[in-house]
């Protein structure tokens, strides 16, 4: 079972997107199953901190380890995929 954070900045159509974008990825490619928290850092301000975001959109993938995070457009399948070692 995979574990994932997105952290996004506010409801806006960027975070909106980066959000419907991950779990389509998750959704046709991860077969063993996941969780996936979103974490709206406009609402939560001191997760930045706390995990070291410093750009939105970021993934990280928690578990299994090792950790794995990208940060951006996540419109390249193959590119998510290999950068959070999901494949």
């Amino acid at each position: 079972m995979y574990e994932l954070r997105i952290y996004v900045s506010g409801k806006t159509p960027r975070s909106r997107q980066a959000i419907e974008t991950l779990r389509v990825i998750l959704e046709t490619s991860v077969r063993e199953g996941y969780t996936l928290d979103v974490i709206d850092l406009r609402e939560e301000p001191g997760m930045a901190e706390a995990d070291k975001i410093f750009a939105t959109p970021t993934v990280v993938k928690l578990r299994p380890e090792p950790a794995r995070r990208i940060v951006g457009d996540f419109s390249d399948k193959e590119k998510v995929l290999t950068g959070l070692a999901l494949n």
